[in-house]
């Protein structure tokens, strides 16, 4: 079966771009840099921003970022986030940033969506932790996350928009949960060992199955801590294909967010009102 013709209706078209960092362990510097960066993607057009995890510090430590974690009640990185949805009137996703947690030494990984008028309009906290060990490297961010219960969506002029961060992007199920979605995003810090094998093939499962749009902002590169992390920032159609992709390094992914195309997919192959189970 071949793809649906692809609809070229402006009216209904919502533009998108995901920011690809290799964020520092310097909490100035990043928020320098996801400022310019924003800038530049909301000066081409976007309406939605999508930040990578971890953007505002990529610590020499898996513990510097507990020191940096942030009160509900605002700090300098929401601050910030607010600001830059306000001065360029966009729908910003703030990847993730550290957030205080009932449990000593842990943090919650968590996203911040703002509205164009800078206003916090839902918060979710990374469920999925991941670790991993091949020898080679390890890791397991339950030592210093705690995770979150909750699956968050929130309505934008395209759609629903689901909400999930990096290992999330593992568990079908959780996407199930959110409902009918215009756009999913996954905020990653993919390592460079799992990504390579992984990233895409995940990403585009998610978008074909959900017949949605996905859009993923990756870390992209080697960082100060050492870690090389996969990058490959991608924007996802309904049918699967991938619509922009920045293979390594800081820079802008774009495109639209057609919802007369995502209703032609859904039209033509109506798998999701098959669903039995």
């Amino acid at each position: 079966m071949n793809a649906p013709p692809m609809t070229t209706a402006a009216t209904d078209a919502f533009s998108v771009a995901a920011i690809q960092m290799v964020s520092t362990p310097s909490v100035a510097r990043n928020l320098d840099t996801a400022a310019r960066l924003v800038a530049d993607a909301a000066a081409r057009g976007a309406q939605l921003v999508l930040l990578p995890e971890y953007w505002p510090v990529m610590g020499m430590n898996e513990s510097d970022k507990i020191a940096l974690a942030e009160e509900p009640e605002g700090g300098p990185i929401q601050q910030a986030m607010a600001g830059m949805a306000r001065r360029h009137g966009i729908w910003l996703i703030g990847g993730t940033l550290p957030m205080v947690a009932a449990e000593a030494g842990k943090i919650r990984n968590t996203t911040l969506v703002y509205n164009p008028a800078g206003e916090l309009v839902v918060r979710y906290d990374k469920i999925h932790l991941f670790s991993f060990s091949s020898g080679a490297e390890a890791y397991d961010e339950a030592r210093t996350i705690a995770r979150g219960a909750d699956v968050m969506t929130f309505d934008a002029p395209c759609g629903r928009v689901g909400l999930s961060v990096c290992y999330d992007l593992r568990f079908p199920e959780m996407y199930r949960a959110m409902g009918s979605c215009a756009l999913i995003v996954v905020p990653a810090a993919f390592t460079y060992t799992t990504g390579q094998a992984h990233w895409e093939i995940l990403l585009r499962a998610r978008a074909i199955e959900n017949q949605c749009y996905v859009l993923a902002s990756g870390q992209g590169g080697r960082h100060e801590n050492g870690r090389r992390i996969w990058g490959h920032s991608m924007l996802i159609d309904p049918w699967g294909k991938v619509c922009d992709v920045l293979p390594e390094g800081e820079g802008l992914v774009f495109g639209q967010v057609e919802p007369s195309y995502l209703a032609q997919v859904r039209a033509s192959l109506p798998a999701l009102q098959h669903r039995r189970l």
